[in-house]
């Protein structure tokens, strides 16, 4: 089951990204089904397809069903492209395409979902730790830091929007994961390239409060990211 999947995965990157050129995207955005590069698009997935599958004739079915359920789906994203965030519509649009991979498998190797394990503890666990380490932590830093807020209306053109808040959210992401793999070293490469990159930053300022406000925000993001790495790898040890 494994080795089919991978192949037909393999299949649709090659087809939807590597060999998928931005001027092919650019005109089937523009004439829609018109476009020669949309049919262009689904005769590349076809061949790969063909090709990965090594010329198998007992996959036709599978082959055809894909192909098919590929121009609708791209069809559907092309006439939704207006109406839909873009960023949306790419998850739905490739979460469409796994889905249809998953089908055709089915269609040769039988199989059942098996979501127990989405409800043993050590998996509700680090559900809840993640959460903790993105959504809650945002709270309580806002929180936190709210009285001192520094907001630079000179500066907000110059700064993504929610940018600071999803590059805490990452750290934070990173710093569990060094804990939980017990690379704690990783920490402090991720404090040292923090630094590197917020030092031009306060060196141009010259603005001690904007320095301090930084300070305050990197330690509580850092500390609020270990407390919760070291308190899940606790609990996961009384499991």
């Amino acid at each position: 089951m494994l080795a089919l999947f991978i192949k037909i995965l393999l299949a649709h990157i090659i087809g939807d990204f590597m060999l998928q050129p931005v001027r092919w995207v650019k005109d089937k955005e523009a004439k829609k089904h018109k476009s020669k590069f949309l049919y262009w698009h689904i005769l590349i997935h076809l061949c790969a397809l063909i090709l990965v599958l090594q010329f198998n004739f007992k996959y036709w079915l599978g082959v055809f069903i894909i192909i098919i359920t590929h121009y609708i789906i791209d069809l559907t994203k092309l006439h939704l492209k207006k109406r839909i965030n873009s960023r949306l519509l790419f998850g739905l649009d490739q979460l469409a395409h796994i889905l249809v991979i998953a089908l055709v498998i089915k269609l040769y190797i039988p199989y059942q979902f098996n979501l127990d394990f989405l409800f043993e503890t050590k998996t509700l666990l680090f559900i809840t730790s993640l959460f903790c380490i993105t959504t809650v932590s945002s709270v309580i830093m806002k929180t936190i830091i709210s009285k001192w807020d520094l907001k630079d209306d000179n500066n907000e053109d110059t700064s993504l929007k929610n940018a600071g808040a999803y590059i805490g959210i990452l750290e934070r992401l990173f710093v569990f994961a060094f804990i939980v793999t017990h690379h704690w070293e990783g920490i402090g490469f991720l404090i040292a390239a923090k630094s590197v990159f917020r030092f031009g930053d306060l060196s141009k300022a010259k603005d001690r409060k904007l320095t301090e406000y930084i300070l305050i925000g990197t330690l509580l993001s850092f500390g609020l990211a270990i407390l919760f790495g070291l308190g899940y790898e606790s609990i996961l040890k009384l499991i």
